[in-house]
C-alpha cells in the first residue's frame, strides 16, 4: 500500500511540475474582436449598421467578414 502511495504522489509530482513549466496557452482574439464597455465582446466593426453586437457572428449580411471594404457597409444610426 505504501508503494502505490508513493508511485501515486510521484506521478502527481510530475504532472504538477509539467504543468508549471509548459504553462498555459495564450488567448488569441482576432483582430477585430473589441470590448465595448455595457455589451461586452463583439466581433466586427460596431459602427456598422449590420454588426451583429455577438462575439461569433460580424453581421447579417456578411457573417465571415473580414469588415474592412465591404459593399454593404452602412453607419449605425443614433437614435
Amino acid at each position: 500500500m505504501r508503494q502505490a502511495d508513493a508511485r501515486a504522489q510521484e506521478r502527481l509530482r510530475l504532472a504538477m511540475q509539467s504543468v508549471a513549466t509548459r504553462g498555459l496557452p495564450s488567448l488569441r482574439l482576432p483582430p477585430d474582436h473589441h470590448y465595448i464597455e455595457g455589451v461586452g465582446y463583439v466581433i466586427g466593426d460596431f459602427t456598422c449598421r449590420f454588426n451583429a453586437r455577438s462575439t461569433y457572428l460580424r453581421c447579417a449580411v456578411n457573417p465571415f467578414g473580414p469588415c474592412q471594404d465591404c459593399s454593404h457597409y452602412q453607419p449605425r444610426q443614433e437614435r
